[in-house]
């Protein structure tokens, strides 16, 4: 069972890495390519649904998942629970992230700001798509170490 937790963890976890990552080679390039029609243009695409909507059910079923595998495997060895106990850090660490930083340039973005402040656009823009590579990091870190806590439960002499 503790496997499947950790296998299941480590596939959420890829998939968000993988997700976060899209959105910035591909979704953030397309916001900032021609303020303000571009993000005039994203508002309208997001009046049904936005890639929140998606995070909002994956980055909580990854934390419990990672959670889950910090507990389930606390008794194996201290390096796999120290390797998962850092990974459930960085995904948190990416949701404080997502809370503190993201959210207020999301509402800025695709809510608040007149179209026709420019500069303020441009600002939040930017700043949104330096820091989603610092969050696609902090995945790719808690991914990480849960492949070194996997590999140290299936090699017996690393334990």
């Amino acid at each position: 069972m503790k496997t499947i937790i950790l296998f299941a963890s480590i596939t959420v976890a890829g998939g968000l890495l993988l997700v976060n990552t899209y959105t910035s080679l591909v979704d953030a390039r397309s916001w900032g390519s021609n303020f303000p029609n571009s993000i005039a243009t994203a508002r309208d695409y997001f009046k049904t649904v936005n890639p929140g909507d998606f995070f909002r059910i994956f980055s909580p079923v990854n934390q419990v998942l990672g959670l889950l595998a910090l507990i389930f495997f606390w008794k194996t060895s201290p390096s796999i629970r120290l390797y998962l106990g850092i990974t459930l850090f960085m995904y948190l660490s990416a949701e404080a992230l997502t809370f503190m930083y993201f959210y207020p340039r999301n509402a800025i973005m695709f809510k608040t700001a007149q179209l026709t402040d420019i500069d303020l656009l441009r600002k939040t823009w930017s700043e949104w798509s330096s820091m989603n590579w610092i969050r696609t990091f902090l995945l790719l870190v808690g991914l990480i170490f849960s492949f070194l806590a996997l590999h140290k439960f299936y090699s017996p002499a690393l334990k």
